[in-house]
Order: structure tokens, then sequence, then C-alpha cells
């Protein structure tokens, strides 16, 4: 079904594209959100990652419905980070790797199945920018260190201490919320 989709939007099919759009507005949203938690920004970075699918599929090799995802899940990410870089939003502070190295070593899984998914989406859309964008690559994206730190132009040590911080700042902010629901 999504692969006559594709050769329909190949061959110029206005209606394959609403289709398309219908199929996947959802999950690239919920992508898109979890890089830029500002609605109207979000939207504009979408529709941008919309024409920049529209534009280049025709050129993309389809390899099946889940690398076709993957395709589109990867546009959308890159487009956020995009926006993110040119807005100047993407703040990375240095950290000494001695003290992450002993902080990991305190690293307490917070009891995430206590808050329902929409408020932990909105805990991870409260991160600070750069927390969240490494967060979202490294867990949502599967992306290693290494490809984070190229990815964004900052040290492998850089992508782990945000992640790090991240991690503490979500499990601070998950206890307090289920501390306050009883």
């Amino acid at each position: 079904m999504v692969n006559n989709i594709v050769e329909r939007i190949r061959r110029k099919d206005q209606r394959a594209m609403g289709e398309l759009y219908q199929m996947y507005i959802g999950e690239l949203s919920s992508v898109c959100f979890r890089y830029i938690p500002n609605r109207d920004d979000a939207k504009d970075v979408l529709q941008n990652s919309f024409v920049k699918i529209f534009t280049s599929i025709a050129t993309m090799e389809y390899r099946g419905e889940e690398a076709f995802k993957g395709w589109l899940v990867r546009i959308v990410a890159h487009e956020a980070l995009s926006f993110l870089r040119e807005k100047k939003k993407l703040q990375f502070v240095e950290q000494d790797d001695t003290k992450l190295q002993q902080a990991h070593i305190a690293d307490e899984a917070p009891e995430t199945e206590r808050i329902s998914a929409d408020q932990l989406h909105q805990l991870i859309s409260e991160l600070p920018d750069g927390y969240r964008t490494v967060l979202n690559l490294y867990v949502f994206e599967n992306y290693s260190h290494r490809q984070i730190a190229e990815l964004l132009g900052i040290k492998e040590s850089t992508s782990s201490s945000q992640l790090h911080y991240a991690k503490q700042w979500l499990a601070r902010r998950i206890k307090e919320l289920t501390n306050k629901q009883g």
C-alpha cells in the first residue's frame, strides 16, 4: 500500500501526497514536538519537512514500509535540528568527565509507571533544548554518542553529559510529580 502511494507521488499525484500526509502526520508530529515544544514553530518545521519529503521522494529508494517510515522520521528530526541550530536554541554546557563518571554511579531509574505518557511527554518538552535534543536522538532515534556528536558538532563527552543531566532532571521532576499525586 505505501509503495503504491510512493509510486503515485513520484508521478505527481496530488491525492497520493494527501494520503501520505494523513497516514503519517500524527506520528511525524510527535517526532517534531519532541524536539520543538512550541506549537507554531513545530508546525512550520513539519510543513518544511513535508516539502522536503515530497521533493526528495523521487530519488529515495523504497525498501519497505519500516525503512520508509525511518526515512520520514529522519527527515523530520533533521529539519527540527536545523531549525534549532538556526534559531541558536541549541546550547550545550561542557561538563567535567570525572564528575559525570561519579554521578553515573548514583543514577537510579525514575518510576515512570506512575505517570501517564502525556505527562512524560510534557516533562520532556520542558527540558532545556540541549538536554531534550540529545535525549531524543539517543533514546528515540537510537543514535550513538559519536553520531550525536558528529550531527550536532559537539564532543562525545558533551553528548553523554547532556543525556545524563537530562535523565537526572527528568527523574527529579517525575519524583516531584508522583509525590504530588500521592
